[in-house]
């Protein structure tokens, strides 16, 4: 996580209301997580309040992959936007329907979305920096079979191709503020 990052951010306007909306994009397994993270904790060190949320919690299932935008939009962003604090029922993953505990968000100095397909097109607007991270696709298979288990690796081959396509059509990377090797 470079300083240059929180420059950055520091540098955009707010245009989510008075919070600045960093978007993590990228593919399954690139560090989006890991770097969300590092960007959350420095920019906490410079005296931000931070929230973070994670689009897997926003996901209705594997088939969800990209239409969770709306409840996203409606539930946190539009919130957010005017003052008021936003949140979201997580989904769970095992019992696979949403949780009835109530995630609060609240209108920070910042917050961070972080998953596959949150630096698309309908977001841009209101983001003051989009971050796209990338890593080899082996780097990737690797890091998704220590984490989801080679039992997943189905649906996981599933879900690349279709986010692949989706990159492709959103141009995502192209349209990133910042590109970030997420391999190391």
């Amino acid at each position: 996580m470079a300083r240059e990052d929180v420059g950055l951010v520091l540098a955009a306007a707010p245009r989510l209301g008075r919070t600045r909306l960093v978007l993590v994009d990228g593919p399954s397994g690139a560090g989006k997580t890991f770097y969300a993270a590092g960007l959350a904790e420095a920019l906490a060190e410079v005296g931000l309040s931070v929230a973070t949320v994670h689009t897997d919690d926003l996901l209705d299932g594997w088939d969800d992959q990209f239409t969770y935008w709306s409840r996203l939009d409606r539930q946190v962003l539009t919130p957010i936007r005017q003052g008021a604090p936003g949140g979201y029922h997580p989904y769970d993953w095992h019992l696979r329907r949403f949780g009835t505990e109530w995630t609060a968000v609240w209108p920070a100095d910042v917050v961070i979305v972080e998953g596959v397909g949150c630096g698309r097109a309908e977001g841009r607007a209101w983001a003051s920096l989009t971050v796209y991270v990338h890593a080899p696709a082996a780097v990737r298979r690797a890091r998704s079979i220590v984490r989801d288990g080679p039992s997943m690796q189905p649906v996981l081959r599933e879900w690349r191709r279709r986010e692949a396509i989706h990159f492709a059509a959103d141009a995502t990377a192209a349209q990133a503020d910042l590109r970030i090797d997420g391999s190391a």
